[in-house]
């Protein structure tokens, strides 16, 4: 396969979320309901990732939930086991990039970080379950600084508190609107599919061999 332009990438940021951990609301919602139509239903109408991204910013979990239950009181069970049973949306690490991730690691060759759109309430349970959340050198988590991806002043964030050069880093999300708002940025970045894609791509880029 044919490589991409070599650049001297030094710093290499990290999603987290379906990149790096396998969370994912249906996890849990597959026990609640007794079909997929009605699962998808209630995430895409109810409790929508435009809802959940509002706690990713900042507003309490306690805060999120009295909203969506005074707006859909028949859904309040349901609402309610978003975060009351949070932890049952977490599938583990995802192998592959944990593999990518430890490859990396080893190397030496690169500074690692993690730039999160993630609940700071909900972040430390991950923290407490997952090996590889420890290998980063700098993980920002935008309910604690009450910002989010895609802005520009979140990427920014980064860049200043660790001291990184957005022309020498690499950034990897499975989300394209954030992908684009990086590139947008000046930072090269990759929309993650799955590990096998990822891990071309990075040797493609002459990242891992």
């Amino acid at each position: 396969m044919q490589q991409t332009e070599k650049k001297n990438i030094r710093t290499i940021i990290f999603d987290l979320g379906a990149v790096l951990i396998d969370w994912n609301p249906r996890h849990l919602y597959r026990q609640l309901f007794s079909s997929e139509e009605e699962m998808e239903t209630f995430l895409r109408e109810v409790c929508t990732s435009d809802w959940n991204e509002a706690q990713d910013e900042g507003r309490t979990l306690a805060e999120g939930t009295h909203l969506l239950v005074n707006s859909f009181p028949h859904h309040e069970e349901n609402i309610r086991a978003f975060y009351g049973r949070w932890s049952e949306m977490l599938g583990g690490e995802i192998t592959g990039t944990k593999e990518i991730l430890q490859q990396l690691k080893r190397s030496g060759r690169y500074h690692l970080y993690a730039l999160t759109n993630w609940s700071d309430e909900t972040f430390p349970i991950a923290w407490e379950l997952y090996e590889s959340l420890h290998w980063f050198d700098g993980i920002v988590v935008s309910g604690k600084e009450k910002m989010r991806k895609p802005a520009p002043a979140f990427f920014q964030l980064l860049l200043d508190r660790y001291n990184v050069d957005a022309s020498t880093s690499l950034f990897i999300d499975d989300n394209l609107r954030n992908v684009i708002a990086a590139r947008e940025f000046g930072i090269d970045s990759i929309l993650f599919e799955n590990p096998e894609q990822l891990r071309i791509a990075l040797e493609n880029r002459s990242i891992i061999i």
